[in-house]
């Protein structure tokens, strides 16, 4: 049985290991500003107003929230970032983060965007993954007319049989280029006609090896049984499964629409709720041989996870589970998972920096309302500022 690293998430040296002086004051200033609401949101809406206005405020944001949160505005560009993750230890996922215009000739260049980013991550070794969002490759509309059990046009089926076709040449390449593929969750009225195409995914290509995940966000309450169900049909037909829990992104979407239209909330009642599903599913797949990307920013869901594997003797070096966090958020879990051998993955969301405003404002929106999340960023930046200091 391996025997489980020291890991203290508290060890501020590895942590930043990767920044320099003038990255820690950058990096103080930015969350400083996360942590202000009000000063965020303004700054959020001037540079989306500059934007819109063709003020040129490029430079600027490439130097701030971009350059923090996202590895560039190209694949070349985000690779360098990737090189300079790899040098620690810590893998990286190109993650294109730009919203399509919703017509077929986007759907196309997204696809195609999407397979040059496997392409690339398949001549280096720190870059394992791909991943993309169902709602990139065709319109959603088809999706939730499925999921409701509506009958398809002869054009709506023509355009459908095309966005699965897109979801099957990026599996494929993932399979031939001897990568893996995580496919994300969206809205749940639409989530099974998703999962179905991960699912068909997976039969095809989790043969010798997992190559295809899919993605449950646990805030809803049917998540660990879908999970869990979706487990074992894949053991009844013989392939591997492969799972991404993560606690969710679009809780209060979720909730509105569920208000507005009169139908069952399918959200957890409270965190706690969340937070037990979520380390409940990552016990089970860890319990039950499936592969998992354990892609959470919480401590204590991370250090768990470390136990786990030490008591059912998974090795960290096991290609079996993976620890995955955001570009720009949670260093302190990332560096010192990888620095005592864990698989860890960051999530480098690229793409010209004004298309990737709407990302950018998610990101902002997320730091201020997760409870503690930008405080814990901005108090461990200050401490490490105070560390080095104390050393000079």
């Amino acid at each position: 049985m391996p025997v489980i690293p020291k890991i203290s998430f508290e060890n501020l040296e590895v942590a930043f290991a990767s920044k320099s002086n003038a990255d820690l004051r950058k990096m103080y200033l930015i969350f400083a500003t996360l942590n202000n609401n009000l000063i965020s949101d303004l700054g959020i809406g001037l540079a989306n107003l500059a934007f819109k206005l063709k003020i040129p405020v490029k430079g600027i944001m490439k130097k701030t929230m971009f350059g923090h949160f996202c590895g560039g505005e190209t694949i070349a560009e985000s690779i360098q970032a990737c090189k300079h993750l790899a040098k620690y230890g810590v893998h990286s996922i190109l993650d294109l983060s730009v919203e399509g215009k919703g017509d077929e000739e986007s759907y196309d260049a997204t696809t195609e965007e999407i397979y040059q980013t496997l392409v690339e991550s398949a001549k280096t070794d720190y870059m394992p993954f791909g991943v993309f969002k169902v709602t990139g490759l065709g319109n959603y509309h088809l999706m939730i007319k499925i999921q409701n059990g509506e009958q398809l046009t002869g054009e709506e089926l023509v355009a459908f049989n095309r966005m699965k076709a897109r979801v099957d040449r990026l599996c494929k390449a993932a399979h031939d280029l001897g990568l893996k593929i995580l496919v994300d969750a969206e809205e749940s009225w639409f989530q099974n006609a998703i999962d179905d195409l991960a699912y068909g995914a997976m039969e095809k290509y989790n043969k010798e090896r997992c190559v295809v995940y899919n993605t449950y966000q646990m805030y809803r309450h049917d998540s660990l049984e879908r999970l869990k169900k979706s487990a074992e049909i894949a053991k009844a037909k013989g392939y591997l499964f492969g799972a991404k829990p993560v606690r969710g992104a679009y809780m209060e979407k979720e909730r509105e629409r569920a208000e507005e239209m009169a139908y069952p909330d399918p959200i957890q009642p409270d965190k706690a709720a969340t937070d037990r599903d979520y380390n409940a599913a990552i016990a089970y797949c860890v319990e039950n041989g499936i592969y998992l990307v354990c892609a959470s920013h919480n401590e204590k869901s991370n250090l768990d996870l470390t136990h786990l594997m030490n008591l059912r003797g998974i090795d960290p070096t096991s290609d079996r589970v993976y620890f995955s966090q955001l570009y720009g958020m949670s260093d302190n879990i990332s560096f010192n998972l990888a620095k005592a051998g864990y698989r860890v993955v960051k999530y480098v969301p690229y793409g010209p920096v004004e298309k990737v405003m709407p990302y950018l404002t998610r990101r902002a929106s997320e730091n201020t309302s997760i409870a503690g999340q930008s405080s814990r960023e901005f108090d461990l930046i200050k401490r490490e500022m105070r560390r080095r200091r104390s050393l000079q």
